[in-house]
């Protein structure tokens, strides 16, 4: 017998014991993040407070649900990085399905049980089949808590797991970023950004 899971419904909890996922202890995880940028252009800039100033309107008549950040936040923020065009491409509501390979229970007429978990990305990002970022919007009133599993479990999915995989999860007013490497063992490592830039990993 099989049994079905909603990404949505998954915990850290259930990926460690599942998968073996486990968080990263070091603090260096994201270095190749903050190390030789380019610095933002005036034009850049002038975009971005663009953004922020549509959100900032958007804010004012809650609630923000979950397409509006999209069309808000998201949307301007992959043109401004160049995802739009080539070598880079676009899936939206991309499907997934990930098991592991684990009997999660024998019934009493021996039949087994096993869990598969079901899923729709809002958003990957990808370059010659790889991929390259997972992107998952929330409304404003979502805690981003809740959806970095969800996050965690669409980049499990990933087919090249010997290349690391990073995520955005959004709701608008905060982003957390999420890298995972799948070396040796699932390894995820957290970097949060505030409204006032500053960022903390965890």
């Amino acid at each position: 017998m099989v049994q079905f899971i909603q990404a949505q419904n998954v915990s850290i909890a259930y990926l460690e014991e599942r998968f073996g996922l486990r968080q990263a202890e070091t603090e260096d995880s994201f270095t190749e993040w903050f190390d030789n940028l380019p610095a933002i252009t005036d034009l850049e800039k002038q975009y971005l407070d663009r953004v922020k100033a549509n959100f900032l309107s958007l804010i004012k008549r809650p609630p923000i649900l979950e397409n509006a950040v999209k069309m808000v936040i998201l949307s301007p923020l992959l043109d401004l990085a160049g995802f739009y065009r080539p070598p880079f491409h676009l899936a939206t509501e991309e499907s997934i399905e990930i098991s592991e390979e684990i009997i999660i229970d024998i019934q009493e007429n021996g039949e087994e049980t096993k869990e598969i978990i079901k899923g729709k990305i809002d958003v990957l990002v990808l370059q010659n089949q790889l991929w390259l970022i997972v992107i998952e919007a929330k409304r404003s009133s979502f805690s981003l808590a809740k959806a970095i599993p969800q996050a965690l479990t669409y980049m499990l999915a990933n087919p090249k797991a010997n290349h690391p995989v990073y995520s955005l999860v959004i709701n608008g007013e905060d982003f957390q970023f999420i890298k995972l490497t799948q070396q040796d063992k699932p390894m995820y490592a957290l970097l949060y950004i505030d409204a006032k830039m500053n960022y903390i990993q965890f």
